[in-house]
């Protein structure tokens, strides 16, 4: 079987002929957990991006990008919109811009359950109760029925995260998913996203700045620093021995954040 996500000296650049992503290769199979990390400006959500056929105008991607070994790049809008939450479907970092604040949440998760599994009617309306149980939200008619506005901003990551999974994709494309929200929130949609990818045996292709999040989450990680792959691994290796000295700086970095709120709580180092 063709890995879920394939990706093959991917290069992006702009119109003007800069570029944002060099050279950058690698793979995601079923059930496997890839972070890509780096700092901001490193190329890591244009490289998520181009796996899902959405860069913006003014940017070219060229190398390959196959997904369920269908080649992303140059495809038909109409392709795209297949792969689309059926193959990989996204988790963005801020819920509140990714949902369209003038639809119900009920409505939005129903959108990628009708285009893609054609259910219609009160099969369509339980599919959309069970994709909300499946996030553990409580009441799941009134989350439904209500406005993203009119939930909390840990509330609208979840029915973010049951759009995506609705209908059951292949891989799951995670940017950022837990930027916005206090670290309580946090924890728990990182949770909610483990189970899920374990629960149904999907890949995960998860995107952050931050090492020590991405630690928790992954099985192999990839290390772009201006756009280019500097170093790629078992996660527990790369933080442990790191051979780039990107790298190393991203680590010393995580674990003086982690020290500082240790000692904030007053917790031994």
């Amino acid at each position: 079987m063709n890995p879920a996500i394939e990706v093959t000296d991917l290069r992006i650049t702009t119109t003007d002929g800069a570029t944002l992503v060099d050279d950058v290769t690698f793979a995601v199979d079923d059930g496997a957990r890839l972070g890509i990390v780096g700092e901001s400006g490193s190329g890591k959500s244009l490289t998520a991006l181009a796996v899902m056929g959405l860069l913006p105008p003014g940017l070219r991607a060229e190398g390959s990008v196959r997904v369920g070994g269908v080649e992303v790049l140059g495809a038909p809008e109409r392709t795209l919109r297949g792969i689309r939450g059926a193959a990989v479907a996204p988790v963005f970092q801020e819920p509140m811009t990714a949902l369209d604040p003038l639809m119900r949440a009920g409505d939005q998760i129903a959108e990628p359950l009708r285009r893609h599994r054609g259910l219609r009617g009160a099969a369509l309306r339980q599919a959309v109760r069970d994709a909300i149980d499946d996030v553990a939200l409580p009441d799941p008619e009134r989350v439904a029925a209500a406005f993203p506005w009119e939930l909390s901003g840990g509330q609208r990551q979840r029915v973010a995260v049951a759009m995506a999974l609705a209908c059951r994709p292949r891989v799951l494309i995670a940017d950022e998913p837990t930027t916005a929200l206090d670290v309580t929130v946090q924890a728990q949609v990182l949770d909610l996203l483990d189970r899920a990818v374990a629960d149904r045996g999907m890949g995960l292709l998860f995107i952050s700045h931050d090492l020590a999040v991405v630690a928790r989450t992954v099985d192999r990680v990839l290390v772009l620093e201006h756009g280019r792959a500097v170093e790629q691994g078992d996660v527990r290796r790369v933080i442990a021995s790191p051979a780039e000295p990107y790298t190393r700086r991203l680590v010393a970095s995580a674990r003086a954040l982690q020290d500082a709120l240790d000692a904030g709580r007053g917790n031994p180092s």
